[in-house]
């Protein structure tokens, strides 16, 4: 369709023209989800990333210590799939935990 077909003389007859949109899509797209993905490192004991995963995370006893068993042997390991600001805070929050427990923990966000 041009640009002419677009564009049509309103009813009113005062010249104003108006832009046709029957045509336009309008979907919502849904928000992108995010990875929290822990690092290893020599440092950080077992025991800390099991509870890391338990307090935070919400993991069972029996999964977060699959999953610290994962981030220990394969590098890196998913936490969790969250909206960007959920992600982004749960990463904090373990920032902050390891910070004050004295342990150089590394977790991050990536686009899924």
């Amino acid at each position: 369709m041009s640009k002419k077909e677009k564009i049509k003389k309103s009813d009113s007859g005062q010249g104003v023209d108006l832009k046709d949109r029957t045509g336009s899509k309008n979907r919502v797209q849904p928000p992108k989800k995010y990875k929290c993905v822990m690092f290893n490192d020599d440092y950080t004991p077992m025991d800390f990333v099991v509870a890391i995963l338990q307090i935070v995370f919400h993991k069972s006893s029996a999964e977060a210590t699959r999953l610290m068993l994962d981030v220990h042997k394969k590098e890196r390991g998913i936490a969790g799939i969250y909206s960007k600001e959920i992600a982004e805070t749960k990463c904090e929050t373990c920032k902050h935990m390891a910070i004050k427990a004295g342990y150089p923990f590394l977790v991050g966000i990536e686009e899924e």
